[in-house]
């Protein structure tokens, strides 16, 4: 009996914790990176892939990240000739990332810190936006997704990425609505809604 008291008090004190953490949108801390160093079912790289269809030439945005799970492949993805920036809101995330992008001799991909409310980039950058697991952790969501419909070119993509499980976890049809409204046409989701990639297009 006791120990089903603790670990209903455990389980409660969980699920407490998740509820906050999604009602009060953050990053997740450098000092907590192993939740985005882990595996990600359903949003593997191939099917980002697939789902971006990145080409050599190309200037692409990774919003959020994290340690570079997903940066080394899309680096990679756009040689010869494109490039990668990646802009997140800490620097240790930055830091940690570009360790390991000089690590792997990739010489196409610069850093910026920065919120995701405000880019620093003009009109018409990028051919494509990622944004993986991120979208819910900034706190204007609305703004966000305007910034980014607004650095995109003409016939550019956004792709949005969101596992079932994250506290911050955005489901396809609260996307669908809230890109829409930022003036971004929802294409098609790759995926089931329990992780899934959505392609969206100015």
């Amino acid at each position: 009996m006791r120990i089903r008291t603790v670990l209903l008090g455990a389980a409660a004190a969980v699920a407490a914790a998740a509820l906050w953490w999604r009602k009060n949108p953050s990053a997740c801390p450098y000092g907590q990176r192993f939740w985005v160093e882990a595996p990600h079912p359903l949003i593997t790289r191939d099917r980002l892939r697939a789902t971006l269809a990145p080409k050599p030439g190309e200037r692409v945005l990774e919003i959020g990240p994290g340690t570079g799970y997903y940066t080394l492949d899309l680096a990679a993805w756009l040689t010869p000739g494109g490039e990668l920036e990646i802009f997140d809101n800490q620097q240790e995330m930055l830091d940690h990332t570009m360790r390991r992008v000089f690590d792997r001799g990739l010489a196409n991909v610069t850093a910026t810190r920065g919120d995701a409310t405000r880019l620093p980039h003009d009109d018409d950058s990028f051919d494509g936006v990622v944004l993986i697991a991120a979208l819910g952790e900034i706190s204007d969501r609305a703004a966000a997704l305007s910034e980014i419909a607004r650095v995109l070119r003409p016939g550019g993509r956004l792709v949005v990425g969101e596992l079932f499980g994250d506290p911050h976890y955005t489901s396809p049809g609260a996307l669908r609505r809230e890109s829409e409204a930022a003036g971004l046409r929802f294409e098609r989701r790759d995926g089931p809604a329990p992780g899934y990639f959505a392609r969206l297009a100015v």
